[in-house]
């Protein structure tokens, strides 16, 4: 009984090592959802209210007294 566990546990393990990494289509996607993210925060970042608020704090901290 004991050798058929850990037989079954080598052959599972196995198998979970053999699938190592992406294949092309999941760096394709992978890419694409990284390029879409980037986009809205770009988007985000340089709306105007967001660009007037990172202006706001970079004068303050440009003209902050130490």
């Amino acid at each position: 009984m004991r050798k058929k566990t850990a037989e079954m546990w080598a052959r599972l393990r196995e198998r979970c090592r053999r699938d190592a990494g992406m294949v092309t289509s999941e760096y394709a996607m992978g890419i694409i959802a990284a390029v879409g993210f980037a986009l809205l925060l770009y988007e985000v970042v340089t709306s105007g209210q967001v660009k007037a608020e990172l202006q706001s704090i970079v004068k303050r901290a440009l003209s902050a007294r130490t």
